[in-house]
């Protein structure tokens, strides 16, 4: 299973080159159930990073551009009256999809954000009353523009805690670039891509990521972590209980992708980053970029000792 993961993660690598780092973050997000934000400038890659992600492991998508006169309806669906059925019919959104591409996220409507709560919480929909169950896997890859951008509107503390990592792709290094300049199209790219695993494989390692084992001196360092973050003068408000599981399922599913049943401290630390860094806040300060959220992650690793 591991080497089907691999080759996946290899795949993607080839499309988005130059981008090892990030491409392992989101493959351990998505190992872990979580879902996705990648959040960078215009044109570096983001949207071909979600959709190498999605073929490369089996999966459905279907994608969204996020506008300002987006509704709710067109993500989740609407019902519509069926005249020779005499009833009102269900029509399905984009959001019965294993994966959902919601592309440039925050340049919808805070209202048409929030269709997405419900979602990506409950794996699961409610139209007229009736709670609809989503695909399974089920997952949300969303891209985001810097928020100081024209047309955009900052996603809420709520709609933030849902996805499991953040992640920026930043411009490629000068041999990556060139590579993309000398190689092929990447729309090009993505349609010569095969799936690397089956839904059914991918649910298998994720069973498999929650079984990688977590001493109780390790879930010490994690409380302490999450504790510090809350009793810190440093930050405006601590880590919730659900960004320590995020942070735990995450660790697993990173100590897998390295071939090992156990967990270090090192695989805490690697995916705290992503984990936390959108979750926190400094005391004094406003909107953060991804610099800020780094210094605000390391402070929080510094002051934690490590067993």
């Amino acid at each position: 299973m591991l080497e089907k993961i691999q080759a996946a993660a290899a795949q993607v690598g080839s499309v988005v080159v130059g981008k090892q780092p990030q491409i392992r973050l989101a493959m351990a997000c998505l190992l872990a159930r979580g879902h996705l934000l990648i959040e960078d400038l215009p044109g570096v890659g983001k949207t071909t990073l979600a959709h190498a992600l999605a073929i490369s492991l089996g999966l459905a998508f279907k994608r969204v551009q996020f506008t300002n006169d987006l509704l709710p309806g067109d993500i989740v669906g609407t019902s519509v009256w069926e005249r020779n059925q005499n009833r009102f019919v269900f029509l399905q959104g984009p959001v019965f999809s294993q994966v959902l591409l919601a592309d440039e996220i925050n340049r919808a409507s805070p209202r048409t954000q929030s269709a997405l709560l419900e979602a990506m919480e409950e794996r699961q929909v409610s139209v007229d009353g009736t709670a609809r169950p989503l695909p399974d896997p089920f997952f949300v890859i969303a891209t985001q523009n810097p928020q100081d951008q024209i047309g955009t509107f900052p996603l809420p503390e709520s709609q933030l805690d849902r996805f499991l990592m953040c992640i920026e792709l930043g411009y490629p290094d000068p041999r990556s670039e060139r590579a993309l300049l000398e190689g092929q199209e990447r729309r090009a790219l993505l349609e010569k891509l095969a799936p690397c695993l089956s839904p059914a494989d991918l649910m298998a390692a994720q069973q498999a990521a929650r079984q990688v084992r977590c001493a109780p001196p390790l879930l010490d360092y994690l409380q302490a972590l999450l504790s510090h973050s809350r009793r810190s003068s440093a930050f405006a408000e601590g880590l919730s209980p659900r960004a320590g599981l995020a942070l735990l399922a995450a660790a697993r599913a990173w100590a897998m992708l390295d071939g090992r049943s156990y967990l270090l401290p090192d695989d805490l630390q690697a995916v705290l980053g992503p984990v936390a860094g959108h979750r926190l806040r400094p005391a004094k300060g406003s909107a953060l970029g991804h610099r800020a959220r780094a210094e605000l992650v390391a402070e929080l690793v510094r002051a934690v000792a490590v067993p």
